[in-house]
């Protein structure tokens, strides 16, 4: 038997898509994470710091609210407002 690495695999082996994307996001995690607890504790923590937590906590929000408006839940046709406007100009003439 020869030396595997992580999950068994052969030291040769080229590690998939999927892997390397899980293995950046951790990355992006954890340069995050070392972000926010040098803000809390360290008392020379600075803009760098600041930003890398913002950006972070900003993309976290992001995806929550990126979704296509066909798909959304209530989400109104196009021109559906404008026609209630009009329709309640118009009632209001009489």
């Amino acid at each position: 038997m020869g030396a595997a690495g992580p999950a068994g695999r052969g030291s040769g082996e080229v590690m998939t898509g999927r892997a390397v994307r899980r293995w950046t996001l951790v990355g992006f995690g954890a340069l995050w994470w070392w972000a926010v607890t040098r803000l809390l504790l360290a008392p020379d923590a600075g803009a760098l710091e600041g930003t890398v937590a913002a950006g972070g906590w900003g993309l976290s929000v992001l995806p929550v609210h990126c979704i296509p408006k066909a798909r959304a839940d209530g989400a109104l046709a196009a021109g559906r407002w404008r026609g209630a406007w009009t329709s309640g100009a118009r009632r209001g003439r009489r």
